[in-house]
C-alpha cells in the first residue's frame, strides 16, 4: 500500500516542506512588516515573487527529490533556491515600502534579519531533507536489480555507479543477453539494468519490461541521442519524427554572443580580486609563469590557445590528464583547481571569441585525436563553440571517460536553447558545492579510457 500511495505522499510531504520554508520569510518580516500576513497589494506582490522565484529556481537546481536523491545534493539545491527567493521577494519587499512607509526613499531594509530567515530554512531543509530520506527508506526498501550486458562486457563501472545508490538499488544478478531464462529472470525482480546493449539488442527486453510495468534503465546509444533533437510531425493521420540539421540560428548566434561580452566583462570585473590574489599566490610559491596556455581544439576543429592559472610544476611536466595524488600538481594548484578557479582566465577566452560560457568542454589535441581514432562519433562534439561550463562540466568529473563526455555534450547540441544556457550556467553554481566530486581526477590505471 506504501508503495503504491509513496507519490501521492512525497508530494504532500513535499507541499508541507516548501511551505514550511516559505512561512519563516513572512513571519519573520512580518514583525516590522504586519501587513504581509493579510490581503494587501504589498503582501500579493511580494508573495508572487518569492513563488515565482522558489518554482523556477528548483526546476533549475532540483526539489525536495526524497527518494532519489541523497540527502546533502537536496540541501544543496534547496538552499539555493531558497536564497534566491529570499533575496528578490526581499528587494521587492523593499521596493514596496519605498512609497508606504519610507515616503518615496528606497531603503534596503533589514539585511540582518534576511540572513536569519536564510539560516532558520537551512535547519529545516537539513532536518527535512535528512529526515525525508530517513522515514522513506525506512518504509520503502531498495528496488531488487538484475543487470544486462554482452558476454565479455565488464560491468564494473556502472556496478559501482548504481552501488552508491545503495539505499535505492540492491544489484541481486549479472546475466548475460544470451541467457535462456531471460525474461523469467526479469519477472523476479523490480528493476532491469541494460548495460551497454545496442538499440537492435534491448528492444525486446525494453518491449517486455514495458508490458509488465517493470522499472528499466539503460545506457545510451548514438541512435537515443540523436532522438532527442527530433520533432513529431503528422503526415495526414501518420507519425512520424523528424530531426533537422544542427546549428544556432542567426538570431541565436547574436543573443549568445552578445550575452558572452557583457557576462565575460562583467565576471572578470568581478572575479579580479581573487585573481590577483591568485597570481601572487602562484608566483610566490615557485617564482614559474602565472598562466598556463595549451592549444584546445572548438567549433569545426579550429585550434585556440586556451588560458588558465597554472596549478602544475612547469619543470618535467609531461603532457597528459591529471591523475589522482599527481605530483605535478602544487599546492597551490591543488586548491585552486578543487574550487576552479583555475579557470577564472578562460573568460578571456570567452571574450576573445575562442569560447563561448556554455558549450562542450574543451579537450587537448591529443585526446581529440586519440578518442576520435577510436570513437569516430567523438568528433560530432565540435559542432558547438568549446565552453567555459556546459552540460559536460556541471555533470560530468575530470575523469568522466570520452563516450559519457560525448553522450552530454551530444544531449546539450540536440536540445540546445537560451533557456537550457541559462539553465546550465545556474547549476555551476552547484558544482562549488561539491568541488571534491567534480574535480574527481583520473585512477592511474584507468587513465583516458577511450570507447564506451
Amino acid at each position: 500500500m506504501l508503495k503504491k500511495m509513496r507519490r501521492s505522499i512525497l508530494l504532500v510531504w513535499k507541499f508541507l516542506v516548501y511551505a514550511l520554508v516559505g512561512s519563516v520569510f513572512f513571519l519573520l518580516f512580518s514583525i516590522r512588516n504586519p501587513y504581509l500576513l493579510v490581503p494587501s497589494r504589498t503582501s500579493g506582490i511580494t508573495l508572487l515573487a518569492y513563488s515565482v522565484v522558489y518554482l523556477l529556481m528548483t526546476r533549475v537546481y532540483g526539489g525536495f527529490d526524497v527518494g532519489k536523491k541523497k540527502s546533502r545534493p537536496i540541501i544543496y539545491s534547496l538552499t539555493l533556491s531558497v536564497i534566491a527567493a529570499d533575496v528578490i521577494a526581499h528587494l521587492f519587499l523593499c521596493i514596496m515600502n519605498t512609497t508606504v512607509v519610507h515616503g518615496g526613499r528606497f531603503v534596503y531594509e533589514q539585511p540582518l534579519l534576511l540572513l536569519l530567515c536564510i539560516v532558520i530554512q537551512i535547519l529545516l531543509i537539513v532536518l527535512f531533507a535528512y529526515g525525508g530520506n530517513g522515514i522513506y527508506f525506512h518504509f520503502v526498501p531498495p528496488q531488487q536489480c538484475l543487470v544486462i550486458l554482452r558476454p565479455g562486457d565488464d560491468v564494473r563501472r556502472l556496478t559501482g555507479k548504481v552501488s552508491a545508490y545503495h539505499k535505492q538499488f540492491v544489484i541481486c544478478q549479472l546475466v548475460t543477453l544470451d541467457h535462456p531464462r531471460l525474461f523469467d529472470l526479469i519477472d523476479q525482480y523490480d528493476a532491469v539494468f541494460l548495460f551497454n546493449l545496442s538499440v537492435r539488442e534491448r528492444l525486446g527486453i525494453v518491449e517486455y519490461c514495458y508490458s509488465q510495468k517493470k522499472d528499466f534503465y539503460y545506457t545510451l546509444e548514438m541512435a537515443d541521442l540523436v532522438s532527442l533533437g527530433t520533432e513529431r510531425v503528422m503526415f495526414d493521420d501518420t507519425s512520424m519524427m523528424h530531426s533537422a540539421p544542427k546549428g544556432l540560428s542567426m538570431e541565436q548566434r547574436i543573443l549568445k554572443r552578445g550575452f558572452d561580452i557583457a557576462a565575460s566583462l562583467i565576471c572578470l570585473i568581478l572575479a579580479s580580486p581573487i585573481m590577483l590574489v591568485t597570481a601572487i599566490a602562484i608566483k610566490l610559491e615557485d617564482g614559474g609563469h602565472v598562466f598556463y596556455r595549451q592549444k584546445r581544439a572548438t567549433y569545426g576543429g579550429r585550434t585556440f590557445d586556451v588560458i588558465k592559472f597554472r596549478s602544475m610544476r612547469e619543470e618535467n611536466a609531461v603532457n597528459r590528464s591529471v591523475t589522482k595524488d599527481d605530483d605535478r600538481i602544487t599546492k597551490v594548484g591543488r586548491v585552486i583547481r578543487k574550487f576552479r578557479i583555475d579557470e577564472l582566465p578562460q573568460l578571456i577566452n570567452v571574450l576573445r571569441s575562442d569560447m563561448s560560457f556554455v558549450g562542450p568542454r574543451p579537450e587537448m589535441l591529443e585526446n581529440v585525436e586519440k578518442y576520435t581514432s577510436e570513437l569516430p562519433e567523438f568528433s560530432y562534439r565540435l559542432w558547438a563553440k568549446a565552453g567555459l561550463t556546459g552540460m559536460a562540466q556541471v555533470y560530468g568529473k575530470y575523469n568522466t571517460p570520452p563516450w559519457e563526455k560525448l553522450a552530454m555534450d551530444m544531449i546539450y547540441i540536440e536540445q540546445y536553447s537560451l533557456l537550457l544556457d541559462l539553465k546550465l550556467l545556474l547549476r555551476t553554481i552547484l558544482v562549488l558545492f561539491t568541488p571534491e566530486e567534480s574535480t574527481e581526477a583520473f585512477d592511474d590505471e584507468d587513465e583516458e579510457v577511450p570507447a564506451k
